[in-house]
């Protein structure tokens, strides 16, 4: 009986999507032509193949925004608990945002922050 809950939500969960692809399959209009079937991207019209290669500078910048980014994650838990963990907490972060910095200012010198 505990579990019946949860039957419900997984029946659920099945059902109300396959009966919505259910009805657009009956409902929606199917009017196929070559503009419609054309790659769409941004509005821009598209320039060449999808399996062209990127230059290497867009993976660095993604790398790089991430390593940013997760940086935050530490960050919200660390100011929530700050007068709790007190001066050692703060050492701490300081070495953690020194090694931040020290690798944005790496990364900046050697020109990955640059677009051309």
């Amino acid at each position: 009986m505990n579990y019946l809950p949860l039957a419900f939500v997984i029946g659920l969960a099945i059902v109300v999507p396959a009966a919505l692809f259910g009805l657009q399959r009956l409902l929606a209009p199917r009017r196929p032509n070559p503009e419609k079937l054309e790659t769409y991207e941004c509005g821009a019209p598209v320039l060449g193949s999808a399996h062209q290669r990127l230059p290497v500078k867009f993976y660095v910048v993604a790398v790089l925004f991430l390593l940013f980014d997760i940086e935050t994650v530490f960050l919200f838990p660390w100011a929530v608990s700050f007068r709790r963990l007190g001066l050692f907490g703060l050492l701490e972060m300081a070495i953690f945002l020194g090694v931040l910095v020290f690798g944005l200012v790496y990364v900046w010198r050697k020109g990955a922050l640059e677009w051309e």
